[in-house]
């Protein structure tokens, strides 16, 4: 099983139009509503792909039940986290060339007594858990010490952490060692303080935040593919990809597919698979999902694993183009 924790999560609008006009009226060519947050967009890329998964969040108002009833409907086991804020909506409005634009709400701010319940609900969840999965911002209210308490408390109950997040709430989790953290291009940037220009320089980047306490690093850089620096070695990926529809949630599908890849092996054992095979697995789901409507997550017949190239010859000189933070 695979848990995830989401704990600023929302409802996401996603509207398709022809071309996005400064002060005109917009009319849809489509339009859908999904949960969303990085975290439920694991949970739902693990579910697409058959694989039991419970997702802890906190959800308060409307738009909290929404979120639940529409998770369940998707297969996703909800441990909900009762709140007296109201759950955010988001809006994301996307171009037929996959241009994105969007719209974050804020979100509730969280009062101590239910940041300290959604930590001990983690804790109650984790027994049954392969892997925890911790995304996304922290909520007002949350210190960003918030994911280093979660990520020792996991560890102690014996799951392995992946850490999707950003900021100091990234910095302030390292020491706590994560397994796995995905920043993306613009993140691994900003946790190093630098540009990264080359292949090389996120080679670089990745290794000094092994060295501040993160297991692996699997880094996302958009259409120049995801490199994934481990304990078993460092691996270069790329996965073709014909029409991008929208780049919403393909971060997240790629961590299900790393995760699901990661996870216990299909005869029961400890370990499934690592470096190359985790890596293929990630670049798969990513692909997939740039492909498909909104924040839609990838079914395995959305997969297209033979066209995935994964490498240990690097090439370093690889100049690296700019990507948005949602991907």
């Amino acid at each position: 099983m695979i848990l995830t924790v989401t704990p600023n999560p929302s409802l996401d609008r996603t509207y398709e139009v022809p071309s996005l006009d400064r002060g005109a009226v917009l009319r849809a060519t489509g339009d859908r509503v999904d949960p969303g947050g990085k975290g439920v967009n694991v949970s739902r890329a693990v579910a697409a792909a058959g694989v039991r998964t419970t997702a802890v969040l906190p959800l308060g108002g409307t738009s909290g039940t929404l979120i639940a009833e529409l998770l369940g409907a998707q297969g996703v086991d909800v441990t909900a986290v009762s709140i007296a804020g109201q759950t955010r909506s988001n809006i994301s409005v996307v171009e037929p060339d996959g241009t994105l634009t969007k719209i974050n709400a804020a979100g509730p701010e969280l009062s101590p007594e239910e940041s300290a319940l959604l930590l001990d609900t983690v804790r109650t969840c984790s027994g049954r858990a392969a892997w925890i999965a911790c995304c996304g911002s922290l909520p007002r209210g949350l210190r960003p010490e918030w994911y280093a308490d979660l990520v020792s408390r996991a560890h102690e109950a014996g799951a392995r952490i992946a850490l999707d997040t950003s900021g100091p709430a990234l910095l302030a989790a390292l020491p706590a060692r994560p397994d796995v953290i995905k920043p993306n291009l613009s993140e691994l940037a900003a946790a190093v303080g630098r540009p990264l220009s080359t292949l090389a320089d996120v080679v670089k980047a990745a290794e000094e935040l092994r060295s501040l306490g993160a297991g692996a690093v699997l880094a996302s850089l958009g259409a120049d593919g995801q490199l994934l620096a481990s304990a078993e070695g460092t691996f270069y990926g790329t996965a073709p990809v014909s029409r991008v529809r929208s780049n919403v949630g393909a971060g997240d599908a790629s961590l299900a597919g790393f995760l699901i890849a990661a996870g216990p092996s299909r005869d029961g054992g400890s370990g499934g698979g690592t470096g190359a095979e985790a890596l293929a697995c990630a670049l798969a789901h990513g692909a997939a999902a740039v492909q498909l409507p909104g924040s839609a997550m990838p079914t395995p017949s959305d997969l297209r694993p033979e066209a995935v190239h994964v490498t240990q010859d690097l090439p370093l000189d690889l100049p690296l183009s700019e990507m948005s933070d949602e991907q």
